[in-house]
């Protein structure tokens, strides 16, 4: 199992003291489960412009599933700050020298704390395990902390590589 341990440099004390542990979990387990709902719930909130129900999570996860996410074909890891599962990101082959990231999501609260680099860090890692030499993704144009994010860690806007509803950016980074 990779684990990778970031120090946060942050906002106080007591985050700056903390640590993040990013390490692979089944996307099923309790806490996978929870934080892939609070990404569908932040996301779909954010699109909608309103706070979204339960059904309309579930019904978002059955119609973007989380299927690719275990290897042979890719990895999901949870990161957790002090302990608390607090982040979470999934990585899928689409070709064998191409992954592509989803899900990738920090809870509001660990925000500045070094929790997307330490996911950015461990899913890089996960990809070059499973022989890619690359990883892109796609994201919205209102999840402009994700773009900055991607940006600060080499992610270059590339041309749409797909036709998702709701990608408006494309952005990769090669990892060879």
């Amino acid at each position: 199992m990779n684990t990778i341990n970031t120090h946060s440099h942050q906002r106080t004390a007591a985050t700056a003291s903390a640590s993040w542990t990013v390490a692979p979990e089944p996307v099923t387990s309790p806490d996978a489960t929870l934080l892939r709902r609070a990404y569908y719930a932040e996301v779909a909130g954010r699109y909608w412009k309103r706070q979204v129900t339960e059904a309309e999570i579930d019904q978002g996860l059955l119609d973007f599933p989380d299927d690719g996410l275990l290897p042979p074909t890719g990895q999901f890891v949870v990161g957790r700050h002090g302990g608390e599962p607090l982040s979470c990101g999934g990585l899928r082959l689409l070709d064998p020298a191409t992954a592509e990231l989803t899900k990738v999501y920090v809870d509001p609260r660990a925000r500045g704390t070094g929790g997307g680099a330490a996911l950015l860090e461990a899913l890089e890692a996960q990809g070059r395990a499973l022989g890619a030499e690359r990883v892109r993704l796609d994201t919205r144009s209102d999840l402009v902390e994700a773009r900055a994010l991607y940006a600060r860690h080499g992610y270059a806007e590339i041309p749409a590589y797909n036709s998702g509803p709701y990608a408006e950016h494309w952005f990769e980074k090669r990892l060879a």
